[in-house]
């Protein structure tokens, strides 16, 4: 008889689809793809959950984001930068919301991007906290719409990646790190 237990991070798991993978992590909703990205961060639980938890704050460091409009204490609706010139809308309802320790939410009304997805912050000791953004989803036009973003750096888990490293930027710095110059540093050296 043989063991194929599996007791990988769901998001890595062999054994299972996506959507199985999604379910052991309590998202649920459509889906065909499901990524998980970490970072740890030098500030506490709770701080990090509270600036996260004021959803506009998001805004802040996720480069996709344009505007997330809070309805009420659990419904959102986001205004995400797509492939191309497009954009991607859709509202959100939280359906779990544990202070200092977790945030899940699920897409509603039929969105052009079906999502769900889990916000997970674990104490990393004197190295502060260890933030994990779990995110299920299913990409208009299937395969070809996920290579598209692919192209575009609209993908995803390409963005996961880069969100929580801004998030850890801002959180511990105070800004987000950029090798852009801002128009106020173009018009200092016109002067």
């Amino acid at each position: 008889m043989t063991d194929i237990r599996d007791d990988a991070p769901a998001a890595t798991a062999k054994h299972a689809s996506a959507t199985q993978n999604a379910a052991r992590e309590g998202l649920s909703g459509e889906g065909d793809t499901l990524i998980a990205r970490s970072v740890t961060i030098n500030r506490s639980r709770d701080d990090l959950y509270r600036f996260w938890r004021d959803f506009p704050n998001l805004a802040k460091f996720m480069e996709n984001v344009k505007r997330i409009d809070v309805r009420d204490d659990c419904t959102s609706h986001w205004v995400v930068a797509g492939p191309g010139e497009t954009t991607v809308e859709w509202d959100a309802q939280i359906t779990q919301d544990v202070p200092g320790e977790a945030i899940a939410w699920a897409s509603t009304n039929s969105p052009d991007v079906s999502n769900s997805g889990r916000v997970e912050f674990r104490d990393a000791g004197e190295r502060g906290t260890v933030v994990t953004a779990t995110i299920f989803y299913k990409a208009p036009a299937g395969f070809v719409g996920k290579l598209i973003a692919k192209l575009f750096q609209r993908e995803p888990g390409i963005q996961a990646r880069r969100d929580l490293r801004r998030f850890k930027q801002l959180m511990e710095t105070g800004e987000v790190a950029t090798a852009a110059r801002t128009l106020k540093q173009r018009e200092e050296e016109i002067a």
